[in-house]
């Protein structure tokens, strides 16, 4: 069982995606994003499973939820610095996102 000090390991943080293009060369399915964390985290990229509820277009400007201290994680040859956070629903993934996200700022931490 999970205990609250293992929760408090992970630094998840809001972010906006800033640029998303398709990743043929991933095994499944998948994006690459670029994210921005704000000034403290900055820009991050992620290799992220989310092509059956999303297109690159409407991902842009997305305010999204990433564990941001994971080790970095070579994806084919693109290099995965941050995990987006999503739920696996009715086939596919769909992205955790902050509510009120316009109140939300890049870099604000889940807690």
């Amino acid at each position: 069982m999970a205990v609250y000090d293992d929760f408090a390991k992970l630094d998840i943080r809001a972010g906006t995606i800033i640029n998303a293009e398709r990743f043929p060369k991933a095994r499944k399915p998948a994006y690459k994003l670029t994210i921005d964390f704000g000034a403290e985290i900055g820009i991050k990229h992620s290799s992220a499973q989310i092509t059956d509820y999303y297109t690159p277009e409407n991902l842009i400007g997305k305010k999204i939820l990433a564990v941001v201290n994971f080790p970095p994680r070579q994806i084919a040859d693109f290099m995965s610095e941050v995990l987006v956070l999503g739920t696996e629903s009715n086939g596919g993934i769909i992205l955790a996102v902050p509510d009120m996200a316009g109140k939300v700022s890049d870099g604000d931490k889940l807690c």
